[in-house]
Order: C-alpha cells, then structure tokens, then sequence
C-alpha cells in the first residue's frame, strides 16, 4: 500500500483521523516552504529570528514541528521570506 492509498482508507474508514491528518499535511507544508525559502535566501535561522524581533529557538522549534506558533508570528516570517498565506475555498467543506 503506498502512502495515497493509505490516506484514502483512513479518508474512508475514519473521517476523525483523516481530518488529523489533513492538518498536519497542511501544516507541514507550510513549515517546509519556509524552510525552502529562508535556505533559498541563505538565511540562518539566527538571521530569520533577528528579521522577525523573535528569538533564535522559537524558529528553530517551529522548523522542528515542536511547537504550534501563534498566526501572528507564522505571517511575520512569511513577511521576512517573501511569502504569504493564500486562503482559498476547501475541495470539500469541513464536517
């Protein structure tokens, strides 16, 4: 089973667990585009913090998925890096 199916039978077995999962997917993909971009930069995560008045281990805990930052603190490193949230209708609604 590859990881498409295995997302599938967890869509359909357990919708509890596939909404878990779908957040993090999301979450997850916000955190590696900022990784991508503050590399693609040549930023430390020093110099991230610095930029964004925050300190050194609070970028180092969110690239490292052990914490779950404030909405104000995620739009002041995508404002650093060049990046914004877009919001968009979800493929199907929330239950």
């Amino acid at each position: 089973m590859n990881w498409n199916e295995y997302v599938e039978q967890i869509h359909t077995s357990d919708p509890n667990a596939f909404a878990i999962l779908d957040e993090a997917r999301e979450e997850a993909a916000i955190i590696t585009a900022i990784i991508q971009q503050r590399n693609a930069l040549g930023l430390s995560q020093r110099d991230l913090a610095s930029l964004c008045n925050i300190p050194q281990s609070s970028v180092a805990r969110i690239e490292s998925y052990k914490t779950n930052p404030k909405l104000i603190t995620i739009l002041k490193i995508l404002r650093q890096l060049g990046l914004k949230i877009t919001i968009s209708p979800a493929t199907q609604p929330a239950q």
